[in-house]
């Protein structure tokens, strides 16, 4: 086991390399002048270029990248061109409110999928196996920000039941970048602010989660048919188990190891495309910070971004891995 892990960390290495160069390329080649973008469009040609030559930008991409490359494996993701702060801080300051969304829609969602596919799989050809089919459909073919603004005039225009933007009210005096804000009012007892960020984050969460209860749903329906379907199982109700222990004892736990390696990889799904979702809301997560510095040319912040969700992305995969071993003792990796 310690020699895959370690084989899967050596293999990440050239993932996450690659995956800079593709984004640094994208970037530059997008088009746009971040000391233009500073300075506005009235600049002169004379401060543009002066701007350019203290941020570096009128260097060869060869060199730049090597610099960010250099940087990056010492921890240093370089500075933002607009607020001059590191990246690093940038990201790790939005980052909490990012991951409390996508945990938040990956659990809804992950319910919603699960209970769905279970009674879809044991009660196939049913009324709510073909109902269910239809939902998992309809859900992985609405685009998420359509989703999200049909939310917002749904429930937060027209019914005014909860807020349409935000993590939390200003009025409250709560930090919207706090890690955990939901969890951590509730364990200090600040409810005031625990309901306010609980509905600030209910729309964002459930316009996040249609797309994983789609596909968990789906593949829990496939995983359970084919489970059921095995000898163990003819065998068990050969000896007179009831059907709920059937499923509960025999099912679900085979059934759930294509569901883990779904789960995983939509989770780390969900922290990259948080971006749509995020600039919907207004949530000031690491999506959002994205897309304002794709909008100002900030390239720095964007690589810094994507190579954190690149990241995340590798270790959730070898997390699931792990779990399989679990699930099922006969896995082993040599």
């Amino acid at each position: 086991m310690a020699r895959y892990m370690l084989q899967r960390i050596l293999i990440a290495i050239p993932v996450l390399i690659g995956v800079s160069i593709v984004v640094f390329l994208m970037l530059h080649s997008a088009g746009g002048d971040p000391a233009q973008q500073i300075l506005g469009p009235r600049a002169d040609a004379e401060s543009v270029a002066r701007l350019q030559e203290e941020m570096g930008l009128n260097r060869p991409l060869a060199v730049q990248y090597a610099d960010f490359a250099k940087g990056a494996i010492q921890g240093d993701l370089g500075r933002s061109y607009r607020s001059n702060a590191t990246v690093t801080s940038e990201v790790l300051t939005r980052f909490p409110a990012t991951i409390e969304l996508a945990l938040a829609a990956m659990l809804i969602g992950t319910t919603i999928g699960l209970i769905a596919g279970i009674i879809a799989g044991v009660r196939r050809d049913s009324f709510f196996d073909y109902s269910s089919t239809l939902g998992a459909l309809i859900g992985i073919s609405i685009p998420t920000f359509w989703l999200g603004m049909i939310l917002i005039i749904v429930f937060g225009v027209e019914l005014r039941w909860l807020p349409i933007s935000g993590r939390v009210n200003p009025r409250l005096g709560a930090d919207p970048s706090a890690p955990f804000l939901v969890i951590n009012s509730a364990l200090h007892g600040n409810w005031t602010v625990f309901r306010d960020s609980l509905e600030h984050l209910i729309l964002p969460a459930l316009t996040l989660a249609g797309w994983p209860a789609a596909i968990v749903a789906r593949m829990t329906r496939a995983a359970m048919i084919e489970t059921m379907d095995r000898e163990y199982i003819r065998t068990a109700r050969a000896k007179g188990l009831t059907e709920s222990l059937v499923v509960k004892r025999h099912a679900l736990r085979n059934a759930f190891i294509p569901v883990v390696t779904v789960v995983g990889l939509e989770l780390g799904g969900l922290l990259g495309g948080a971006v749509v979702t995020e600039t919907v809301f207004s949530w000031p997560g690491v999506g959002k910070l994205a897309a304002d510095a794709i909008l100002a040319r900030d390239y720095q912040v964007v690589q810094g971004v994507v190579l954190l969700l690149a990241a995340i992305f590798i270790v959730l995969n070898l997390l699931v891995d792990l779990i399989y071993s679990w699930l099922d003792p006969r896995i082993r990796y040599a």
